[in-house]
């Protein structure tokens, strides 16, 4: 597995990112019908935020995000295991068929003028598209999309949410 892509804060010595955290996209920027769940731990902290944004007018999503903090269990996967938005996106289109992860590879996009470097993780299912990336608190963003790519336009659209929202 290839290690975690990180935002770095942008020195001279080499190409980096700054400390910024994105992480979703404003329902206002977005057309069709958003969903958001919470996963609460036992000790009541919230262990990840996942958005579900339906285009396809109540047939299923077309896309999941989803913020997983440092420590959270649903970030826990084997080497070959499909991340566990791709596995929320599979369920939620009510699709059975076994989705791993075939490969990763890092991947500089800009972002507001800045470099952001994400881990395009490569699927079995064609058709799933998918790219991580950790925000500088160490929430893990995976983004995983159903029939459409994951462009550099997408990435305009993304919107912080605040980083209290992972706090015990």
């Amino acid at each position: 597995m290839a290690p975690m892509s990180f935002l770095r804060r942008r020195n001279a010595a080499s190409p980096a990112g700054p400390d910024f955290d994105v992480l979703a996209m404003d329902p206002g920027d977005w057309p069709g019908v958003l969903g958001a769940g919470l996963l609460p731990a036992p000790d009541g902290s919230c262990q990840g935020v996942v958005l579900r944004y339906d285009l396809f007018g109540g047939r299923g999503p077309a896309m999941v995000i989803g913020n997983l903090p440092e420590g959270s269990p649903a970030r826990e996967r084997a080497d070959d295991e499909a991340p566990f938005e791709v596995h929320q996106l599979m369920s939620a289109l009510e699709m059975n068929e076994e989705v791993t992860c075939t490969g990763t590879e890092e991947v500089p996009v800009m972002h507001d003028g800045n470099l952001l470097i994400v881990r395009r993780v490569l699927c079995s299912e064609g058709r799933v598209a998918c790219v991580q990336f950790d925000r500088s608190d160490g929430v893990l963003v995976t983004i995983a999309s159903w029939e459409r790519p994951i462009t550099d336009e997408l990435y305009q659209l993304l919107k912080p949410l605040p980083a209290e929202m992972f706090q015990r």
